[in-house]
């Protein structure tokens, strides 16, 4: 290939830029990285290479090599919030260790990413949150900030009961993976040698109870953990890029993951894993305390090095020292420890850290407009909040609103003027509430009237004198508590006042919703309600479901939270939301909080009961008829793949989205199969009156289960149903293929 005498001069004058600023080899992006890493191990001293397994990574300003530090950024970069006041109530903490806010994008919770179903829509938020980290960082605008960003949590929360449930994509490996992937790539960019930020994945694996969550094990077979379990983790590695992760507290299968075999044996050797892998915060001093595997903290720090971690995330336990002591003892050398540091010099050479001074493609962000509040920005965190509500119930067609035939509103509830961050949100640079937004959209010619509560009577009265009553419910995503009781919940674990709230360190003991009777009071004062439900979880709400006649449903966090309420509640935008979880009728519906057999009647792969709201469940102010299903082959082979299209027809008076969700089942399996597995969907934009032909690839691999005998993946011969509709209950359309051997 002939190359451009241009192109070729330019890429002449960089080599010889990088070469004349590059005081060791580490520092030439020319230079294999592997050979970069080499030599930076060999002018490392003992002391950094131990300090290079902390919190920052590999640090030395004598050697030119950056920082890159970790930090949370789950629904945007968190530079203050609630979990930063969480450091200040620490006993005798330092001024200097005390976070300053810095503003940035924010985005809805995990769960609120999930019910967009748009992996093209969350890849865009990624890069929101990828390049506002790197400019804050390159900018120096706050000494706490962080390259390492610890995103997405890729677990499954297959319980609602789970404190963190609204930190995840949902219930479904698939749907989990496919969007962690997409959230990966964005923040990390498109630039092929350099990263504009690393996602660090979290937390492997299993790991969705609270409550003894630092001694825990999650036990389940290997099918599970390869069918189940892993599969986001394996997508967001293999499909996301991501090169790094966090082992999780609990044991699989009696083994903390800390230590845990699979970390080499699974995610390393057969995903690629080469970048981080750190600890949970104050992991290694469980593996002695709480999980009791080593008798001391030298062995323990050992055995994770061994295993495969090369980051010990601390906040109040001395790594440093164990280490120190492993190596005295013999117990670890310290080429175990260039090893394992290679890792994060990996991840340092992707982020641009090695560089010579001006080499990083980065570099030209220094003092250039800060994209936070940016109009870009802030339209992407809009569509996500739009795209993330769910309409559960619209009866009679109660919504959207007229304002026009409105005269008086009455907004009730405790979330209706507020904007609640999650215990791992940021600090946005604006928040609309709900109250805001609807005051804004009525204007000035229509009464509104506003209630926290009906402590005095003024919510019931409010309603009674009003047109409509809008009540905003839910519940507190860090269960209301103060920094000091944040901390003790952290570090010895505390029940929620409410017991139908979590949070980390805090599983949920009820599903009801405590403000079902403010909804009730409400109701029977004005039958005209509508309910708003702001919430982290499920809920199970069946008399609200029985008597509400209008029932939204978003979660927590982003800065357009009200915006995209109001657009909704007014008909400025037809919703699409799906539900990413199955919502049960009654917690009795729920096998025990520990079985981590899903097998046992847990999610809708497995769930034999009626639920209250299955699995992709969402209504829309339009309908869509489906005709016209048809596979591209009636067999399918071995590595081969297929094309499963439906017509989809907008037969409504208005625009809308439709998430075309299709699924598998295997009638004839001899092993135990899932009831119906997702297997892919689309979110399609359909004007009224027009039709889309909606195509979905189907894998052969997709369809294979793990044999546990083979040790290894099985594509098994029979036939296979397929089907495709709104929601894992609706079996709108299906037809059946045959899989051969």
């Amino acid at each position: 290939m002939r190359i451009p005498i241009t192109l070729a001069m330019t890429v002449v004058t960089m080599a010889a830029y990088a070469s004349a600023q590059s005081k060791y080899p580490l520092q030439d992006p020319a230079l294999d990285p592997e050979k970069r890493i080499d030599n930076a191990l060999s002018l490392l001293t003992l002391d950094e290479k131990i300090a290079g397994l902390g919190m920052s990574g590999v640090e030395s300003a004598r050697l030119g090599i950056r920082k890159m530090d970790i930090g949370e950024a789950l629904s945007g970069v968190v530079l203050g919030g609630p979990m930063a006041t969480l450091f200040d109530a620490f006993p005798g903490a330092p001024p200097e260790s005390r976070m300053q806010p810095t503003p940035t994008t924010q985005f809805s919770q995990g769960v609120g990413f999930g019910r967009t179903w748009d992996p093209a829509l969350v890849r865009k938020a990624g890069d929101v949150i990828g390049s506002e980290a790197r400019y804050i960082y390159e900018n120096g605008k706050n000494s706490k900030a962080f390259l390492v960003l610890l995103t997405p949590n890729a677990d499954l929360a297959r319980d609602p009961r789970w404190g963190r449930t609204q930190e995840t994509y949902g219930e479904d490996p698939l749907l989990n993976g496919t969007l962690a992937a997409a959230l990966i790539q964005g923040i990390q960019g498109t630039d092929p040698k350099h990263w504009q930020a690393a996602s660090l994945v979290k937390h492997f694996l299993a790991n969705s109870n609270e409550d003894g969550r630092y001694g825990s094990t999650s036990d389940f077979d290997v099918r599970l953990l390869r069918e189940y379990y892993a599969m986001p983790f394996r997508m967001a590695f293999v499909e996301g890029g991501a090169r790094s992760y966090m082992a999780s507290y609990n044991a699989w299968n009696k083994i903390p993951m800390t230590v845990n075999p699979i970390l080499r044996d699974i995610t390393m050797k057969e995903w690629g894993v080469d970048g981080i892998i750190c600890t949970d915060a104050n992991s290694l001093g469980n593996l002695v305390s709480r999980h009791k595997h080593y008798p001391n903290l030298k062995q323990a720090a050992a055995a994770s090095i061994k295993a495969g971690i090369n980051m010990f995330l601390v906040i109040m336990e001395d790594y440093k020292t164990a280490v120190k002591g492993a190596l005295a003892d013999k117990l670890l050398s310290e080429s175990e420890i260039d090893a394992a540091l290679r890792g994060s010099l990996r991840t340092g050479i992707r982020l641009g850290l090695l560089d010579a001074p001006g080499a990083s493609p980065f570099a030209k962000l220094k003092g250039a407009p800060d994209p936070v509040n940016s109009p870009a920005h802030n339209a992407i965190a809009k569509q996500v909040a739009l795209e993330s509500v769910v309409l559960l119930k619209n009866a009679n067609g109660m919504l959207p609103l007229d304002r026009k035939a409105l005269k008086s509103v009455a907004v009730i509830g405790p979330l209706a003027d507020a904007v609640l961050p999650d215990f791992y949100g940021g600090v946005p640079p604006y928040a609309v509430t709900p109250l805001a937004a609807i005051k804004q959209k009525v204007g000035p010619g229509v009464t509104v009237t506003y209630a926290a509560d009906d402590s005095d009577g003024a919510a019931v009265k409010a309603a009674q004198s009003s047109d409509l009553a809008i009540v905003v419910v839910g519940n507190h995503p860090t269960c209301n508590r103060t920094p000091q009781q944040l901390l003790q919940g952290l570090m010895v674990g505390a029940t929620c006042a409410d017991m139908s709230e979590g949070m980390e360190s805090a599983d949920r003991k009820s599903l009801t919703l405590t403000q079902e009777e403010l909804i009730q009071k409400i109701y029977k004062a004005n039958p005209k309600t509508v309910v708003v439900l702001v919430s982290s979880a499920p809920y199970a709400i069946a008399w609200t479901q029985e008597n509400i006649p209008a029932i939204l449903h978003t979660s927590h966090n982003g800065q357009e939270e009200g915006s995209a309420i109001a657009d909704v509640l007014f008909g400025d935008y037809n919703p699409a939301g799906r539900l990413v979880h199955t919502w049960v009728q009654s917690i009795d519906q729920l096998p025990p909080m520990m079985d981590y057999n899903i097998r046992h009647g847990r999610t809708y792969l497995y769930f034999k009961e009626k639920p209250l709201y299955p699995f992709g469940y969402g209504l829309s102010y339009t309908t869509f008829r489906y005709s016209n299903l048809r596979v591209s082959a009636p067999v399918l082979k071995p590595g081969g793949e297929v094309s499963v299209s439906v017509d989809v027809t907008n037969t409504g008076a208005r625009d809308g989205d439709e998430v075309v969700q299709l699924y598998v089942r295997f009638s004839r399996s001899k092993v135990e199969r899932p009831l119906k597995e997702l297997r892919g969907f689309d979110r399609v934009s359909i004007p009224h009156g027009q039709t889309r032909t909606v195509r979905v690839p189907l894998k052969a691999s997709t369809l294979a289960y793990w044999d546990e005998i083979r040790n290894g993946w099985s594509t098994e011969p029979g036939p296979v149903q397929v089907f495709v509709g709104g929601s894992s209950a609706d079996e709108r359309l299906s037809a059946s293929i045959r899989v051969v051997e």
